[in-house]
């Protein structure tokens, strides 16, 4: 028979993406290149890695583009905003939607202002 509890929380804790500074990833490409043939998979395995890390690392390297070795997934997309402006920014988008409803509400009542004065009246006593 099986167990009608619910199940509680997932005791695994969720992974978490691993990031690597520019300084451990030309450590990492130097001592790879200075193993030898058959030590380059133990540093990999020690330090859990996969070749294709150490080729796109030695590419930029070799680029010469130290900022490329910055992972761009886990970079910040955009730079921050000031915090004066990001404190304007709630009040901008709430000032933006009332004034979009305060629009929506004219144009009611100037289709309301189109209808005859009896049947305002009979809609207000019916309701």
């Amino acid at each position: 028979m099986t167990s009608t509890t619910p199940a509680g929380p997932d005791p695994a804790p969720r992974p978490k993406r691993r990031t690597f500074s520019p300084e451990y990833k030309l450590r990492i490409v130097a001592e790879y290149d200075a193993a030898p043939k058959n030590e380059k998979g133990a540093v990999l395995r020690r330090e859990r890695l996969l070749h294709s890390h150490v080729r796109e690392w030695r590419a930029a390297r070799d680029a010469g583009a130290l900022e490329k070795l910055v992972d761009q997934r886990t970079s910040p997309a955009r730079p921050k905003k000031p915090a004066a402006e990001a404190e304007n920014e709630k009040p901008r988008r709430q000032v933006e939607r009332l004034e979009k409803e305060l629009a929506r509400n004219k144009a009611a009542l100037e289709v309301m202002g189109k209808v005859p004065m009896t049947a305002l009246r009979a809609a207000t006593v019916a309701g």
